[in-house]
């Protein structure tokens, strides 16, 4: 069974996937951080319990842990395919997740806040994925009876979730007009749309892979519909942007662009060591080759999964014992060599 991010196309769209994500609080207690070891157990097993048939609401199977029951190389790992996070990662109290077999649906319990809901889609999809959302959402409210108030909305642990609670998020590849010079100033004035854009793996010019997420900015004032409709514009508008520039640059630089598509693909097909910075600089210009049709491949080319591929803790897992930055370097050089299809 594919994972989600093992379904991203490449070709003819810079729109890499959409993702939408609700924080939910139970009623009944206080928010994670004021909750005690032993509440947190008590919290977890209701919802735990209440949650154990959820796979009949969209037929899906999912899959639980307590994060405590996991390695730290998995735990690592899922933060790489951007199922958990930095600050989940950092609770001391007991945290448990229920995830989907294709990782594109997961449920965060209390973690920063109670219940966290996340959808995951390739490609701009964000409405839906919204949708899905929603319909988990009514499924865990009918059982768990949420913070909520007649003003302020969704009462969450941080002010900046307050509201709907959402956060809407679509991440596109901008390799070209990311390198012009008003770009950054661009991003900067983002902030009066009512969306944020910052780089996935760094900022600015050490952003290395050029894929940018796109997400809203404010919770509270607006619908989720008009939040999910303000992200899929943003991501569209750059998506054409990009495209422009592309087309303009093609006009009288095709071979250039195509050599360096070709040099990109012999490089990492080949080599026979790999930094990340490397990896992810010639996988950013495969990836726009792929999308511009410059080059084909015997099999279809899941650029994005290779990225999520080479990260440390994913590449360690497939690995049977700790490996140091050196032997990283060979294992990821390695990888490319047997995911990456042939030419055609």
């Amino acid at each position: 069974m594919l994972k989600w991010f093992e379904q991203v196309e490449q070709e003819n769209t810079n729109i890499i996937c959409s993702k939408v994500r609700l924080a939910r609080n139970w009623a009944e207690y206080v928010f994670p951080s004021k909750l005690s070891i032993d509440e947190s157990r008590e919290m977890l097993a209701r919802l735990n319990e209440g949650l154990k048939d959820l796979g009949e609401l969209d037929g899906r199977d999912y899959e639980s842990a307590y994060l405590d029951d996991l390695t730290d190389l998995d735990r690592r790992a899922l933060k790489e395919r951007r199922i958990l996070n930095s600050s989940i990662l950092a609770r001391k109290a007991p945290v448990s997740i229920l995830l989907t077999r294709e990782e594109d649906i997961s449920l965060v319990l209390n973690g920063t806040d109670h219940i966290r809901i996340q959808v995951l889609s390739p490609g701009l999809h964000v409405e839906e994925a919204l949708k899905t959302a929603n319909q988990i959402d009514d499924y865990v409210n009918a059982r768990f009876s949420y913070a909520f108030d007649e003003k302020y909305g969704y009462l969450t642990s941080f002010p900046t979730n307050m509201g709907t609670g959402l956060r809407a998020t679509a991440i596109v590849h901008l390799p070209t007009l990311s390198m012009g010079k008003k770009f950054p100033s661009m991003l900067n004035d983002m902030g009066r749309f009512g969306v944020c854009i910052r780089g996935v793996y760094g900022e600015g010019r050490e952003n290395y892979g050029s894929l940018y997420e796109i997400s809203n900015q404010k919770t509270m004032g607006r619908t989720e519909e008009e939040l999910t409709a303000l992200v899929t514009k943003v991501a569209l508008q750059l998506n054409d942007q990009e495209n422009q520039i592309r087309e303009m640059s093609l006009k009288g630089h095709r071979l250039e662009r195509e050599d360096e598509v070709y040099k990109s693909y012999g490089v990492l097909k080949y080599a026979r060591r790999l930094t990340m910075k490397d990896a992810m600089t010639f996988l950013s210009q495969l990836m726009m080759g792929v999308s511009d049709g410059f080059i084909k491949t015997q099999e279809p080319c899941p650029v994005f999964r290779l990225m999520l591929g080479i990260q440390t803790a994913n590449l360690q897992k497939l690995s049977e014992r700790p490996l140091d930055k050196g032997e990283l370097d060979v294992a990821r050089a390695a990888y490319l060599r047997s995911e990456l299809p042939e030419l055609r």
